[in-house]
């Protein structure tokens, strides 16, 4: 291991013992490839790639190296990073690993890109979509890398399925016995909390494999310590490069960084604010706004009118106002027809509560409109964790008995939560 490696290592493992009143350590000499302008490259926020690049990938030094990516993993300057770290001779890529939508993200919700040579590059690209356990190992043996690296933008909510990409990578990365090294994202809806229902393990699937939060108020990197600190029967060897510059306050918006799409259907930060509350609509019977400019913005369906946004304007939630809205989705729910319902307009970051309010919708929705149905085919039990939501609500319950009811086990959470992170 060369003198350089051993730098950015050393200052790697003396981020994970940072508690969470702790910063992550700045390592890097400049900036790395891309760096630009805004509010917080002038602070000096530094991506987990950045710093990498900044101290010549000495992290990845002698090792055949596979990356989990998709669009996300881009430059400042929107270079996508298997291309730059294809084309520097200081890094042995061999392979890359596609999540769901697929590295190049060419596929829609539920899709991937399947197995094929990467056209740019020429290299070979692995499904890692609902592949998991000895079969997703069987994969990493299969490309022949010594480390697996995670460099993909999330979007802070459990049932985004980005983050079970990445514990499913360090589990089966663990059974290859291969290295596992995460580049660190912002959150883009800060870090500040958790919010929302707790995974009950029963209830485990693609879109929830562990206790978590509905909204988990972490970073990958922190998640990645979380999961090896809790749940992985087998802890891989982890590494983690940190960010410089990010504070838990902080919304996108402030990194400086260009918003890529993480999905098809997360077009803008705004939509990454609310989804963790209104893609609860998803198991509903009305359009969560698939189909039109403003997905989880727009909500609604056949026969819905003005009474939805009466209804939950006057709850008066902080942060939030409610427009009436009408829609034609060109695809998913109501393609090609005009429906009726609410949009979201968030005008106090600072004081809205996604969680509480897609719960509220959920309320009001089922009162004011007669044909409301919970959708057998998308369980709301699996996205919510529980059964607790569901039966609240069908019992008449009101949108802060039901946020009530799960502030015990959330609590719980937020303790062993606190354990692992690394920012202020």
């Amino acid at each position: 291991m060369n003198v350089h490696r051993r730098s950015l290592l050393a200052a790697t493992v003396a981020s994970a013992a940072v508690t969470a009143a702790g910063t992550a350590p700045a390592v890097a000499a400049g900036p790395g490839p891309g760096a630009g302008q805004g509010p917080g490259a002038g602070r000096g926020l530094r991506t987990g790639f950045e710093r990498l690049a900044a101290d010549g990938y000495a992290l990845l030094d002698g090792e055949k190296v596979g990356i989990v990516t998709n669009p996300t993993g881009v430059t400042r300057d929107v270079r996508h990073i298997v291309d730059v770290m294809h084309a520097d001779k200081r890094v042995n890529l061999v392979a890359v690993f596609g999540p769901e939508h697929g590295f190049r993200g060419t596929a829609q919700a539920g899709g991937s890109e399947g197995r094929y040579d990467d056209p740019a590059t020429g290299l070979p690209v692995y499904d890692t979509y609902q592949v998991s356990g000895q079969k997703l190992a069987d994969v990493f043996t299969t490309s022949g890398v010594d480390t697996v690296v995670f460099d993909i933008q999330d979007a802070g909510a459990r049932f985004y399925t980005y983050i079970w990409t990445l514990y499913d990578c360090m589990e089966a990365a663990a059974l290859a016995g291969k290295r596992f090294v995460v580049l660190d994202r912002p959150n883009p809806v800060t870090g500040r909390n958790a919010y929302g229902p707790v995974l009950h393990e029963e209830f485990a699937s693609f879109v929830g494999r562990k206790p978590i939060a509905q909204q988990h108020g972490m970073t990958v990197a922190e998640l990645a310590r979380l999961y090896n600190g809790e749940f992985l029967d087998k802890p891989v060897p982890l590494e983690t490069v940190l960010m410089t510059g990010w504070r838990r306050s902080d919304f996108y918006e402030a990194s400086g960084l260009p918003w890529v799409l993480p999905s098809p259907n997360m077009p803008t930060v705004d939509t990454a604010l609310v989804y963790s509350g209104t893609c609860l609509f998803e198991a509903t019977n009305l359009s969560e706004g698939r189909g039109t400019t403003r997905p989880f913005e727009l909500l609604g369906a056949d026969g819905i009118d003005h009474r939805w946004a009466d209804a939950v304007n006057a709850l008066d939630l902080p942060g939030v106002n409610f427009r009436e809205a009408y829609f034609a989705p060109t695809f998913s729910k109501f393609q090609g027809k005009t429906v009726g319902g609410v949009q979201l307009h968030v005008h106090d970051r600072e004081s809205y509560d996604p969680v509480r309010t897609g719960i509220a919708l959920l309320v009001t929705a089922k009162k004011v409109w007669d044909g409301f149905a919970w959708r057998p085919d998308n369980d709301i039990d699996t996205l919510t964790g529980s059964t607790l939501v569901r039966t609240m609500i069908d019992a008449g319950a009101t949108g802060d008995e039901v946020v009530a009811a799960w502030q015990d086990e959330l609590a719980a959470f937020r303790a062993v939560r606190r354990k692992y992170l690394l920012y202020r």
